[in-house]
């Protein structure tokens, strides 16, 4: 019984891990200001995810996340990245617009994404607002 027990633990286990609950979190502890004050270090992650250079191993990981992140709404995002990607988000429309644009245009060229992003916003600054 003990044996079919902890079968099934580990059968639950596993499934988790491979159903991928969450995106791996080993890059969340990354200095991203570090990245945004660097031209040359963001540069380097705007270039892998367009394809046009090589992918420092934390721009891979956002990579091949990327695409499910958008069309998920980020539902797989740890709280920690969730916050970062908001972060570079609103710096690259503040401070690297045609950056920003680039990416947009492969990752969103309908502006789906970023019309539920603007919305989620918008509605996180009325509550913020009523509670005030």
């Amino acid at each position: 019984m003990k044996l079919v027990f902890l079968l099934i633990v580990l059968v639950v286990y596993v499934s988790v891990l491979i159903s991928g609950e969450e995106y791996k979190s080993q890059y969340d502890d990354m200095d991203v200001d570090e990245i945004l004050r660097s031209k040359r270090l963001l540069k380097n992650y705007v270039d892998c995810l367009l394809d046009k250079g090589g992918c420092p191993p934390p721009a891979r990981e956002l990579k091949d996340h990327l695409d499910d992140a958008l069309k998920t709404e980020c539902m797989k995002c740890t709280e920690k990245q969730k916050s970062v990607g908001t972060k570079v988000i609103n710096f690259m429309i503040e401070n690297q617009p045609d950056l920003f644009s680039t990416l947009q245009e492969k990752y969103d060229p309908e502006g789906i994404y970023m019309a539920k992003w603007k919305a989620r916003k918008e509605s996180k600054k009325t509550e913020e607002e009523v509670q005030s």
